[in-house]
């Protein structure tokens, strides 16, 4: 298609240009008195190191794995591995950046005006940097690997097979070059939610369990010496993590619904006409949704919002227009492009609804992505029952407080799993497996909006612990702690939507890998077939079902350990500096931002790696069928962990919360309630923040790894030398 291309192309610019627009626009913007300046400054450095330290450990392994991928498979999967890497990596930075800025500069507002509209406004620019800088570098990045690779080199309609160069293996060169890139994007997603995750909730722990339990001093009091850590954390952790994670998730579903779209005409026989349809189709859908995320983002911008109060409204209000624009140009364009197809090429995809479909499989998956954030927010929000309920229980003591928090995060897996199992089957017999491929899309369709409200979250948590430190008049917090309190809830959302979007994306990129294996993988039907009773795909199963728990446990002994370093810092300065609770002495924040940044830097390598290596080692030793039962196996566990840590620890945390609104009379702040919800809130917080946010990458890059890989440990692995 001719428009492919200056589209994808101007979405991005359009992107980023907004982007560039709002990140000078927010950091002209005015930070306040000295004291305030010198807090921003603390975090800004804290988070500057951070990062550069990560990206340096980062950088390494990249090269090497590149190096690998050049080795096994050929020069240009490589070169598009450190694309995808370099996009990343420029959004989670960019993100970052914008964050450190915006926090200072959010208090300020909410301190000179008063008005919670305005401050509102300053805190959403400041998030749609990083949403627009998700969407933009994405597709950015995209347009590159389809105008040198696609079109430069003519690969795009090519559907023969090539040898690589040293292995030997036949290779389909464009959905490789695009798999390439979406790996490059997975490690950069992987290093960052890791990392951060461990850096922002080691900090968080170790504030909460001394400043809080034991010194019954506020949250964010500037005699805390982890407090400055902590708001470190949320920037490298909540927003460059948040962003490399969701742009990850992007891509792949992209990737997954282009692989999928060959793998349909090359290995089920679907007519070769309708692969220009299929390729152009998720990549001019995810374009046109990024225009639509940049009006969305500026119709709340452009409004004055001095007047409004009702915070939650605006940011749905936001996401609505960005969602149904995409929706309605993506039916535009589902019918321009698969109008043309028979009744006899539609039935041969999979498509029971003609030209529509697809559009429809992307339409199952907003809704069951709304339907999922919903779910979510009813466990997690102080205005439901089940967190009302697990407040209560906090009279009775942390133990059960820590007890009911478990129970309502495991009967919360149960609605979600049956949406998504309901949105999986819909989005197949509407239009086949490409209808599964683009329900993931569709849930990702409008990112940039999911990413810029998620992002305000953080922004405006970092806000109000700026106004603590920096001592301004109470209603200053009360502005940032209402902004936050929606934030907690927009978050539990968009952690809905980013596991449901990383289940249905790496379904389709296990289905392109089943499509790879070797013999009689395509049943009558069309499907790929994978026997779960043969033993080696079994056996893979269960191990692929216990590396989720491995992997999560490997978390939260990181969390742990770097936290305790944190404990033992923060009791020591209290005890050889007593007059830092008395207010008469400064703590050394220094100290305690370098036991996170150390402690999170030595604590991600294994965890990080081990997704990129298992898959390829457990390839080499035992094939491919092996390496598909990891893959359902893991995919599996993955979604009910996710689902289980994310809502328990929101829980707790919103639990705590309403107890500190007065939820419960009589138990407010310093109570023997209050403190049994911090300690259950504590349990969540490496639950919601670490574990849960990596469980949807984790799956993510052992598939696109996988599929990278198959070509390879499928023809050589030691167990088919040793026994066939």
């Amino acid at each position: 298609m001719t428009f492919l291309l200056p589209l994808l192309i101007a979405a991005a610019v359009l992107a980023l240009a907004y982007a560039a627009f709002n990140f000078f626009k927010v950091k002209n913007l005015e930070e306040g008195n000295e004291t305030m300046q010198k807090i921003a400054a603390y975090i800004r450095g804290g988070a500057n190191t951070f990062i550069s330290i990560e990206y340096r450990i980062l950088a390494i392994v990249v090269a090497i794995v590149a190096v690998i991928v050049f080795l096994a498979l050929d020069w240009y999967v490589a070169v598009a591995l450190l694309i995808g890497a370099i996009m990343s990596g420029c959004a989670g930075m960019v993100g970052m950046k914008i964050a450190t800025y915006a926090n200072v500069r959010v208090t300020n507002e909410a301190n000179k005006t008063q008005n919670i509209g305005q401050t509102l406004k300053v805190a959403f620019r400041g998030g749609s940097v990083m949403g627009l800088c998700v969407g933009g570098f994405a597709l950015l990045g995209l347009s590159v690997v389809v105008c040198v690779f696609g079109f430069g080199l003519g690969w795009i309609s090519s559907l023969e097979p090539v040898k690589a160069w040293l292995t030997g293996i036949d290779l389909v060169r464009f959905p490789n070059v695009l798999t390439g890139y979406a790996l490059g994007c997975s490690m950069v997603a992987m290093f960052n939610r890791v990392g951060g995750g461990i850096y922002t909730k080691a900090a968080d722990m170790g504030a909460d369990l001394v400043g809080k339990t034991e010194a019954h001093i506020p949250e964010d009091d500037p005699r805390n010496p982890a407090t400055i850590a902590d708001n470190v954390g949320d920037n490298v952790g909540d927003v460059a993590g948040l962003g490399s994670d969701l742009l990850e998730s992007y891509v792949a579903s992209i990737v997954a619904a282009i692989a999928l779209g060959y793998n349909l005409i090359i290995k089920v026989g679907a007519p070769a006409s309708s692969l220009e349809s299929l390729y152009t189709f998720p990549l001019t859908f995810a374009a046109i949704g990024l225009v639509a995320c940049v009006i969305g983002v500026a119709s709340l911008l452009v409004r004055n919002l001095s007047k409004s109060k009702k915070v939650h409204n605006q940011l749905n209000g936001a996401t609505y227009v960005g969602a149904a624009l995409t929706m309605i140009a993506g039916a535009v364009l589902s019918a321009k492009l698969f109008g043309g197809l028979s009744a006899a090429e539609c039935k041969a995809l999979g498509f029971n609804f003609g030209a529509l479909s697809p559009w429809i499989g992307a339409a199952v998956g907003i809704v069951a992505g709304i339907l999922i954030g919903m779910l979510a927010e009813y466990y997690t929000s102080s205005d439901y029952k089940p967190t009302k309920i697990l407040a209560e229980a906090s009279k009775e003591g942390s133990a059960l407080t820590i007890t009911s928090g478990l129970a309502l995060g495991m009967r919360s897996c149960m609605a979600p799993c049956v949406v998504l199992g309901i949105g999986i089957i819909i989005a197949y017999y509407t239009a086949g497996l490409y209808g599964v491929a683009m329900s993931a899309m569709g849930m990702l369709s409008f990112v940039a909006l999911t990413v810029s409200v998620d992002t305000y979250g953080p922004i405006s948590d970092n806000a109000g612990g700026i106004a603590e430190m920096s001592k301004l008049p109470e209603g200053v917090r009360e502005i940032t702690d209402t902004l936050d309190a929606v934030g907690n809830t927009t978050a539990a959302i968009g952690k809905g939507f980013a596991i449901g979007s990383g289940g249905l994306a790496a379904l389709a990129l296990m289905l392109s890998y089943m499509y790879s294996l070797p013999g009689e993988s395509v049943g009558a039907n069309g499907l790929p077939t994978l026997n779960i009773m043969e033993p080696m795909t079994l056996a893979g199963a269960i191990v692929g079902g216990a590396l989720p728990f491995f992997f999560s446990g490997m978390l939260i002994d990181a969390v742990a350990v770097a936290a305790r370093k944190m404990v033992e810092e923060v009791r020591r300065q209290f005890k050889e500096r007593p007059a830092i609770l008395e207010g008469k002495e400064d703590p050394d924040h220094n100290q305690c931002i370098k036991i996170s940044t150390e402690g999170s830097i030595s604590q991600m390598k294994t965890p990080a790696l081990m997704a990129v290596v298992i898959p390829v080692v457990c390839g080499l030793l035992f094939g491919a069928h092996f390496v598909g039962g990891i893959l359902i196996g893991s995919t599996i566990a993955s979604i009910m962990i996710a689902i289980f840590t994310g809502n328990a620890g929101g829980a707790w945390d919103n639990g705590k919360k309403y107890i500190e609104q007065g939820g419960i009379p009589g138990s407010g702040k310093g109570s023997p309630v209050h403190d049994a919800a911090v300690v259950g809130d504590t349990v969540g917080d490496p639950l919601k923040d670490t574990v849960g946010p990596c469980m949807d990458i984790f799956i993510k890059i052992m598939s696109t790894v996988s599929l990278v890989a198959v070509s390879v440990f499928s023809t050589y692995n030691l167990w088919s030398v040793l026994f066939k």
